[in-house]
């Protein structure tokens, strides 16, 4: 009884000090949840620019700690896969923290839409997705309402339900000189200049595009690789553009707002404060206070 007694007293005598204070800390930093701030409107209106949220780092295995700040490893990557140890891969639908693959030392927050095989069609105003299934598999999983042929192969059309999804083109207005601009046309431009991750293809069921030979954008997903896409799909900067992300660049799933106050840093948004990401990203309450 004394021993434990003794065990308790140490314990909290040593995690009052600033030494065990910090190793707290950074056990919880590396190995529990990690803070991340929104830094765009990528995922409006499921997140937004101003919210600061605690990433859980052990959903999808344990990734290399990193030093806060400063980004650099705390341990070599034994495994070469960015992760102490594996555990399971993201699945499709999820909101997911990933270091950026130009620059590992940036945090990007996206929705994964396919993963290793699956087939990724991008339209204007419109996403499609092959998963690797059998026709008979997609049917009983997303409904044949939801199914489009396309060249030969059956999609599925936005096959993700979230309320926080949309396309709204008019947000970039101010980028272009009070100019509305698709983000298709963008990708085209970026495509035109070989800085597109997509190929572009036509597709007979799709409508025509006057002055172009293509209507639509297509990629095939690599084995441990994910396709990320923003939720705000005509402004986010995400795997259309640049490509997917291997494994090596999952961080966590996000967890739960702590803070959160609009973009101009004005008035907190207390409402939001406290909430599990999967209670904001599917009440409409929330979703519609957003937009």
């Amino acid at each position: 009884m004394n021993s434990g007694h003794n065990f308790l007293s140490k314990l909290s005598k040593f995690s009052s000090s600033w030494t065990g204070t910090i190793i707290i800390v950074l056990f919880f930093i590396f190995f529990v949840a990690q803070a991340f701030v929104i830094p765009s409107g990528s995922m409006k209106n499921s997140l937004l620019i101003g919210d600061f949220l605690f990433v859980k780092k052990f959903s999808y295995g344990m990734p290399t700690p990193h030093i806060p700040w400063l980004e650099l490893p705390v341990a070599p990557d034994f495994n070469g896969n960015g992760h102490l140890w594996e555990g399971k891969r993201p699945q499709r639908g999820d909101i997911v923290v990933f270091r950026y693959p130009n620059e590992p030392k940036i945090y990007y927050v996206k929705r994964l839409f396919a993963v290793s095989g699956d087939e990724v069609i991008f339209a204007p105003r419109a996403m499609y997705l092959r998963p690797n299934m059998s026709d008979d598999e997609i049917r009983k999983t997303y409904g044949d309402e939801n199914l489009f042929k396309i060249v030969g192969k059956f999609y599925v059309r936005e096959p993700y339900k979230n309320l926080g999804i949309h396309y709204d083109s008019s947000e970039r207005k101010d980028n272009f000189g009070g100019q509305e601009i698709d983000i298709f046309s963008i990708a085209t431009m970026f495509a035109a200049q070989g800085r597109f991750a997509m190929s572009a293809i036509f597709a007979p069921e799709l409508a025509p595009l006057d002055g172009l030979d293509f209507n639509a954008f297509y990629f095939k997903v690599k084995e441990d690789e994910f396709f990320m896409v923003g939720d705000n799909r005509e402004n986010s900067n995400d795997s259309r553009f640049w490509g997917p992300i291997n494994y090596k660049h999952v961080v966590g799933k996000p967890w739960f707002v702590y803070f959160s106050w609009d973009g101009d840093k004005k008035e907190v948004r207390w409402d939001r404060v406290g909430r599990f990401v999967d209670s904001l990203e599917s009440d409409e309450r929330y979703i519609n206070a957003s937009k």
